[in-house]
């Protein structure tokens, strides 16, 4: 059995065209997806809420991304979750992103 620990999956959409950075030989793309769920309120009201996720992907996956996913297009991914912390402008920053292993392209905008 696949190991359960910090495993992520999501199925959303791209908020923008992934930025490809690269390095030696190798690649890194990095973009954000959007996750929505739908519910009723107390009153009966339909409520969406969306969450924003920071996606990166590495190597030869990060080729595929640069070369075929665009803005809108729903995908799924699969990684796990990494928190990191960097400074800028002397003030430490927290960022929390998904790294992917995997990649499936679901269809158009």
């Amino acid at each position: 059995m696949k190991s359960l620990r910090n495993s992520v999956q999501l199925i959303g959409r791209l908020g923008k065209d992934p930025e490809v950075r690269s390095f030696n030989n190798s690649k890194k793309a990095s973009f954000s997806i959007a996750t929505t769920d739908t519910y009723k309120n107390q009153n009966g009201e339909k409520i969406e809420d969306t969450q924003w996720h920071n996606i990166v992907i590495w190597g030869k996956l990060a080729g595929v991304a640069e070369k075929y996913l665009k803005r809108g297009q729903e995908i799924a991914i699969e990684g796990k979750l990494v928190h990191r912390v960097y400074e800028s402008n002397g003030e430490k920053k927290y960022i929390t992103e998904i790294n992917v292993n995997d990649l499936v392209m679901l269809g158009g905008k």
